[in-house]
């Protein structure tokens, strides 16, 4: 991977909930995928600087696709080195603390050398290297010596001696120390230490546990080795970095540079005597007077969160809370287990589904003696809207001529027609498991999974489709009213403004005198104009009234008229205009605070897509469902999931995310943003959990005494008391 000013440069995630005929933007090189054409340009622009660097070779000033060739270049390169050697050369890499320079050195040399009986070397003779053969080692207490024969051009003995280790020189290696680091270069992920990737250090049997001596400096985050610099500065470095800090430099003609520390004294009118002597240059020779601080660049926040160093001011963060994870079902289903609620949830007026909270949906899934009430009424409630809408099912309800109305005792045969026509064959075996009505044996991620496959298909109706786009415009047309309010309280923001101004400067016209007894002068939009007395007011008033309400007649009369053609554009923007108005009839009673309440309040209901808050510097994704009470958070692959539920573990979180990252920034902004309507929501839910909770130390007490309560009556098993309300009759 190329490197970006030789740090690294993590590409674009691939763009979530794509479909197969959205027109999308993909550079071919690196296959990021952009939505935004204008993204997509600025990124292109980018990767054809020449601001990149081949990781393997080191070599800068390239743009991104000659950087990728140099690197497949020096890949291949590499995969020629012989085979005998990688092994070796890895495990003096693994973990090593040396600079590239000395540990290129350091593996030449080792691979040169000991030197063994037999080999073939090179030996000092008179100045120059003559090629020998070791026939004997010989050790003593204080050295090595080795007892060679000198071989000529043909390999024959010409003479013996008894030399030192010094003076000899192995063969040079089948390949250079620039391929060396180069081969150093791609095997790692990271320097000082050195660490291999992990597929090739598994490959060739080198341990990728840290060493013992290392456990105290690094440390693994996401399964990468990390390094705690402590950047503390003794009290020398201190006062040497604070004179350097002030010293002054004077810059002369000729590049000569007197320090303040190396100055005469000053004289009396404090000028010091280099300038106001006539042996010295006289100021017109003097070039500049330049101050230097020697202040350490500081670093532009916020960058990647992964390149965050920790500093002394992180200390103040707070510790990040643990997420409590006490979740009924396997944490591999929570992801469905909250798509499927939060869609039952948002759509449960177009399903006639009354709301259900998660706990009783999760225990309800949970619950083996019996099917539910809650599971069956939500089945129902979805395999009614696909035989409206669905046409392959509703083929076969008729094939099969079952009734078109399902109830309680056979919503089981409509279930299994619809895990026949339009489910994998992987679910298909569990039909024979509920048509003889035990469906509460079924495994939950089976239950899951039949879910997830009716909201698959509901999502496809074209039902929800339009209610959607009902969604869509709405929000549209809520959030042209918020921008229109906004408008006007800045209009009259300036207004009142340009009112006080024209108080205060005196140029406000009096002309009480001149004015008829009958006239009453009023002041609107900071101008003053004359009106009638209070009985020609009022009856404006009213008369402004009686138009009102036949203005509102009139545009339900237009509204009725132009839905019967809403496919044509023109026609889409005047319902657009006529919702707008029918919006701002609805605000005109109410105060500016209320108004953006009832805003914010309207467009919440109307839910689209539910995204996530942000996510952390590990890629964790944190979630927050209006109807849940908890903030969810799961990891980059969604298979660990966990929650939190007070408002202390909220303020947690808040302070221990980094705004020097980006990730964590624009996290800390949302929770930051949503946050009054975040606690609300938790606090609620922990009014009712210890509400739940006094109910069952009731409940305990009275099974305690002779009269023993009913077992519905038990708060554990609230989720069997669920009614549907909507349901239709």
């Amino acid at each position: 991977m190329p490197l970006y000013k030789r740090k690294p440069f993590a590409l674009v995630d691939k763009p979530q909930d794509l479909k197969p005929q959205e027109l999308v933007f993909q550079i071919h090189f690196t296959k990021e995928i952009f939505r935004s054409y204008n993204e997509y340009l600025k990124r292109i622009n980018l990767y054809r600087k020449k601001v990149w660097t081949c990781k393997a070779t080191g070599k800068g000033n390239l743009t991104y696709e000659e950087a990728l060739a140099s690197e497949e270049k020096a890949s291949i390169r590499i995969q020629n080195i012989p085979i005998e050697y990688v092994a070796p050369v890895l495990h003096d890499v693994q973990y090593s603390m040396l600079n590239l320079k000395d540990l290129v050195n350091s593996i030449a040399a080792k691979l040169q050398g000991p030197f063994s009986e037999g080999a073939e070397v090179y030996g000092r003779k008179d100045g120059y290297l003559h090629l020998c053969k070791i026939i004997k080692v010989v050790e003593d207490a204080q050295e090595t010596q080795y007892e060679i024969a000198w071989l000529g051009t043909d390999h024959k003995i010409i003479g013996k001696a008894l030399i030192n280790g010094d003076d000899l020189t192995g063969k040079n290696l089948p390949f250079s120390k620039r391929f060396l680091k180069s081969f150093v270069k791609d095997s790692t992920y990271r320097s000082l230490p050195w660490v291999l990737h992990d597929n090739l250090a598994k490959k060739h049997g080198i341990p990728t546990a840290p060493p013992e001596e290392l456990k105290s400096k690094i440390s693994m985050q996401n399964g990468l080795v990390v390094c705690h610099r402590k950047r503390k500065k003794s009290e020398e470095t201190r006062n040497t970095a604070d004179a350097r800090e002030k010293e002054i430099k004077v810059y002369r003609r000729r590049n000569n540079v007197i320090s303040e520390n190396s100055l005469p004294g000053k004289n009396a009118d404090g000028v010091p005597p280099f300038i106001t002597s006539i042996d010295c240059v006289t100021l017109s020779h003097i070039t500049c007077l330049v101050v230097v601080a020697n202040e350490a660049q500081s670093m532009k926040y916020p960058i990647d969160d992964l390149l965050v160093q920790p500093t002394e001011e992180d200390r103040l963060l707070m510790e990040r809370p643990s997420p409590c994870r006490d979740f009924n079902v396997p944490m591999e289903c929570v992801g469905d287990l909250l798509m499927v609620w939060d869609f039952c949830a948002s759509f449960g007026r177009l399903l006639n589904l009354f709301p259900f909270s998660l706990e009783d949906f999760e225990n309800s899934l949970c619950c083996k003696d019996s099917t539910p009430l809650l599971i069956v009424e939500s089945c129902s409630s979805l395999l009614r809207l696909l035989m409206k809408d669905n046409a392959e099912f509703s083929m076969a309800i008729e094939n099969k001529k079952r009734k078109p109305k399902i109830t309680q005792l056979t919503w089981a045969e409509y279930l299994c027609d619809f895990l026949e026509t339009s489910c994998p064959l992987e679910l298909c075996k569990h039909i024979s498991t509920i048509k003889r009505g035990h469906y509460g044996l079924l495994e939950i991620h089976v239950k899951l999974a039949i879910f997830r496959e009716l909201v698959g298909h509901a999502l496809e109706t074209d039902t929800v489709k339009e209610r959607l786009d009902e969604y869509i415009e709405e929000r549209q047309a809520l959030a042209a009213t918020r921008r229109d309010e906004a408008l006007d309280e800045g209009r009259k923001r300036r207004e009142e403004k340009e009112l006080r101004k024209s108080k205060t400067s005196g140029k406000e016209v009096k002309e009480e005198s001149n004015i008829p007894n009958g006239i009453i002068l009023e002041k609107s939009n900071g101008k003053v104009r004359s009106g009638q007395n209070h009985s020609s007011r009022n009856s404006e008033v009213e008369h402004g009234d009686n138009a009102s309400k036949k203005n509102a007649k009139k545009q339900k009369i237009e509204t009725n008229t132009i839905l019967e053609d809403a496919n044509h554009p023109s026609n889409k923007r005047e319902i657009h205009k006529l919702m707008k108005n029918e919006i701002k009839d609805s605000l005109e009673m109410k105060s500016a605070e209320e108004r953006k309440e009832f805003i914010e309040r309207e467009i919440e209901k109307r839910i689209i897509r539910i995204s996530p808050l942000g996510k952390d510097r590990d890629y964790c994704r944190y979630w927050f469902f209006r109807r849940g009470g908890r903030i969810f958070v799961d990891n980059s692959d969604s298979t660990q999931w966990g929650y939190y539920q007070t408002k202390e573990e909220l303020d947690a979180l808040i302070g221990s995310l980094n705004p020097k990252g980006e990730r964590e920034r624009a996290l800390k902004k949302q929770l930051q943003k949503f946050y009054t309507k975040i606690c609300s929501g938790l606090q609620k839910r922990s009014k009712e959990a210890m509400q739940q909770r006094m109910e069952m130390e009731e409940a305990l007490v009275r099974r305690s005494t002779r009269v023993r309560a009913p077992p519905r009556e038990n708060p554990a098993l609230a989720f069997l008391k669920y009614v549907n309300k909507w349901k239709e009759l």
